[in-house]
Formats: C-alpha cells, structure tokens, sequence
C-alpha cells in the first residue's frame, strides 16, 4: 500500500456522504466516492477533483453482492488498498406525507430499509476487511444515529419526533452489528464507530434539518481520522456520548 491514506465513502455522491469525502480528501487522502447511480457519482467526482481532492468513482450498489465484489476488486486494483471505511449509505423509505409507523408500514419497506442499512454495511464492511486487514491504521465508521438509541428512546421527557419506525429501527439494528463487530475484532488495531450526524438538512430529511451537511460529516471525519490510540467502539456525536 501506498503511503496515502485511502478511504471509501458509500453514498457519497451527494448530502453528508460527499461533504465526509470532501472533508477526508481535503486531507490530502485518495477518496472512492461509492454510489450506485453513475451521473450523481461522476459529478461529485469531477467536483471533488475540482476542489482538489484526488477522488475516483467507486461503482457501489449495497445491496448487491457483485456489485459490492467487484467495488472492493477496483480498490484493490486501483488503489493498492484500503485504510478507511465510512459506511454511510442509507435510506428511510418514506414517501408521500404518510406516516411511517409501526402499524402502517409496508413489510416490503421494512425489509428495503434493513436491507440497505443494516445488511449492505455488513456486505461492504466484509468485502472491505481484508483490505482494511492489511493497513497500517484501519477505520471503520458506521453512520448511525441518536433515534436509534434504546436508551433515549424510553427515557421519558425525550421526545424523538415523527421519526420513521422502520429507518429508526434499522438504525437500532446497525448499533447492534456494530458492537458484535467490535467485539468480535477486538484483537486486531481496526477501530469500528458508530456516528450520529444530527438532524442534517439534506433531500434525506427533506431539508428539515437545523445542520449543514458539512456540520453532518464532521463526526464522521472525526472518527475517520482517530489516532492509533482512539477509542473503538464507541456511539458518539459532535457533544460527545451517545447512549445505546
């Protein structure tokens, strides 16, 4: 591997997943932009490239086993490797104004939502270990958030707002294989995070956040950016500690 630090951001075509890939290559790191549609994903590379970043498409659908194969097979070929993943891509399966609630939503959506969030990181993060193996100073970062916190969840007086069950169950479920990784790791110098970007104004929240999109990514570059002695599974947030 190369002295550069490489990282692979999925969903960084647009909203928090690009603002963490401007804000890792604005180190001066080689940066694969994952997502899975090809005009989005060559437009923010061509961005990225513009702002000085030494960024390359990365051709990465999720859910999908060959696709996300032949993602780490051009790492691999193209970068010599891979020190950092941000697991970042995911979708809250909400359309229209309806409500997403436990007794209204459609199993359908429950499974698309698990299947992206909770699966595709455990399908990416495998595809990506042996690469991550062989580095230096190997990353993990899955973006979570505080909705999927059990422990705000039933604390009373918190109040989550109308968040949608299925997204943040989901987010409950990711925390969960997070830990189960950390432990089952522990032996090794990869250090695995959970972030929460906050209430983020992107096209995801339908631009109802009170953060920027750059605001989002920071925990995310923070975690990313972690000394060899930083702490490793752990649930935190700009102010600090997220509760499980």
């Amino acid at each position: 591997m190369s002295e550069q630090t490489i990282a692979l951001v999925t969903g960084a075509n647009k909203g928090i997943g690009y603002e963490i890939a401007a804000g890792l290559g604005a180190l001066g790191w080689r940066i694969g932009v994952g997502a899975r549609d090809r005009q989005r994903r060559d437009t923010a590379v061509e961005k990225l490239r513009a702002a000085g970043t030494d960024a390359f498409g990365v051709p990465l659908d999720v859910t999908d086993d060959a696709s996300v194969a032949a993602a780490a097979e051009l790492i691999a070929d193209h970068a010599g490797g891979l020190d950092v993943l941000v697991n970042n891509a995911a979708i809250n399966g909400v359309t229209g104004d309806m409500p997403q609630t436990p007794t209204t939503v459609d199993p359908a959506t429950v499974r698309a939502i698990v299947e992206t969030n909770v699966i595709g990181v455990i399908r990416v993060t495998n595809a990506m270990l042996p690469m991550l193996r062989a580095s230096a100073s190997p990353r993990i970062v899955n973006m979570s958030s505080s909705v999927g916190s059990l422990a705000l969840q039933t604390t009373p007086g918190i109040d989550m707002g109308p968040v949608p069950a299925a997204y943040l169950a989901s987010k409950t479920f990711l925390n969960a294989v997070t830990i189960q990784y950390v432990k089952e790791l522990g032996d090794t110098n990869i250090l695995i995070n959970s972030g929460c970007p906050g209430l983020t104004a992107t096209d995801f929240t339908g631009f109802s956040g009170d953060r920027t999109p750059q605001q989002g990514a920071a925990i995310a570059i923070h975690l990313a950016t972690l000394p060899d002695d930083g702490p490793t599974g752990e649930f935190l947030n700009d102010a600090g500690t997220v509760p499980w």
